[in-house]
């Protein structure tokens, strides 16, 4: 079996202390080597605990923006040592530091210490804080050298994952496997949701959410394999409770791939030439809301 781990860690943060927040997450690093994991995958942008402003103060704002770190902080590049030390790949999240503001980012580390993706968050929560960041402008697929060969691997972010283009435009692009850094609420309706994104593109997915009580906790991965003999699958190879952990997700590559040779789902009968209207950007009543960028 060529078999791809990720750990996912479920983590609670200390908030803004930065320097916190790289101690704790080397630790769990290398926890995560020492289990046999491919990649280490971390909650939403871990350098500041998915930390944000209250509108309402003066300065808040500037003084939250001013926490953002670039990519090669300092914080990133320890990481990047560490990745090339344990030779891990590490998915490490930031509020990443940019011209014109600060973007909510995922730095995909190689086992070498090389960044072999950059995604910053297409969709921002515009109907809250998260407003001020600088939203992504595409999503990315990398391949991403392992242990058992090369992988293809794409990110989305938290609300990414509720667009169903987010997962189908990767899969488009070549993604074997997403990883989805998380901070919200994981509830039975979103893990649905994310089920069905693993289904209907035969995509393995990884999500790595905040530990109880910042978030609910129930990081979770599927391996995108929904039939197997005459019966279907719910997919999931590891679910996580509330409290913090690694929760290893072991992901068959040659089963996975063998599915994706012959099932029907993916980009196998579909019909973009009748899909023109998703290209529309006008937004029709009742979904039109007064904060939504375009």
């Amino acid at each position: 079996m060529s078999q791809f781990t990720v750990a996912i860690l479920q983590l609670a943060s200390a908030g803004t202390d930065q320097q916190a927040n790289l101690t704790k997450g080397e630790f769990y690093c290398r926890h995560a080597a020492a289990k046999g994991a491919d990649l280490a995958l971390f909650p939403e942008m871990w350098n500041i605990g998915y930390s944000f402003f209250d509108p309402a103060q003066p300065g808040a704002r500037e003084a939250w923006a001013e926490q953002a770190v670039t990519l090669d902080s300092p914080f990133v590049s320890h990481f990047q040592d560490l990745a090339r030390e344990l030779n891990i790949a590490i998915g490490l999240t930031l509020l990443e530091k940019t011209d014109p503001g600060p973007r909510n980012t995922l730095a995909l580390i190689d086992r070498t210490g090389k960044i072999v993706l950059t995604y910053a968050k297409v969709h921002t929560c515009d109907f809250g804080p998260e407003s001020a960041c600088v939203r992504g402008e595409d999503f990315f697929v990398c391949t991403l050298d392992t242990a058992a060969g090369p992988v293809r691997i794409g990110a989305m972010i938290c609300y990414d994952r509720e667009a169903p283009e987010s997962a189908r435009i990767l899969m488009l692009k070549g993604a074997e496997i997403l990883i989805v850094p998380n901070a919200c609420e994981m509830e039975q309706l979103r893990l649905g949701q994310l089920q069905a994104r693993a289904y209907e593109n035969m995509l393995g997915i990884a999500l790595a959410n905040y530990a109880s009580p910042q978030e609910n906790g129930h990081s979770i991965a599927y391996d995108g394999i929904a039939y197997e003999g005459n019966g279907s699958r719910d997919m999931i190879l590891v679910q996580a409770g509330q409290v913090e952990g690694i929760y290893l997700a072991h992901f068959d590559l040659d089963a996975l791939r063998a599915y994706r040779q012959g099932e029907i789902w993916g980009n196998a009968y579909r019909r973009p030439g009748r899909y023109n209207q998703l290209l529309d950007p006008a937004v029709q009543p009742p979904f039109q809301r007064k904060d939504a960028r375009r």
